[in-house]
């Protein structure tokens, strides 16, 4: 279980991209504010193209999208990585949800 204050770090292969401070856990989703490291600015079209294929329902082009997200970038809660999650992030806000087994 996850509390306010924590930090989870959102990772590349070469780096740290961001942080996320938790602010609230409403399970199953984690929220908090965003702190992007200037590695992000690469990967803030793709998230604002994910936000937007949401908001819109249109799951066919939402999915690969949101699978280009999770299948280069890597989660890690404070005591390490994360098996799978669902990220979104709109501007200083982040909102995700995780587990330590794989997605069906």
């Amino acid at each position: 279980m996850s509390e306010a204050g924590e930090v989870w770090r959102l990772l590349q292969e070469d780096g740290l991209v961001g942080e996320i401070v938790i602010e609230e856990a409403d399970f199953p989703w984690l929220s908090g504010r965003f702190e992007a490291t200037p590695a992000f600015a690469a990967w803030r079209p793709l998230f604002d193209r994910e936000l937007a294929l949401l908001e819109a329902e249109d799951w066919d082009q939402w999915e690969p999208v949101i699978d280009q997200i999770c299948g280069n970038l890597l989660l890690a809660a404070p005591t390490g990585p994360v098996a799978e999650f669902l990220l979104h992030i709109d501007g200083d806000q982040a909102w995700f949800r995780w587990t330590n087994e794989p997605f069906e």
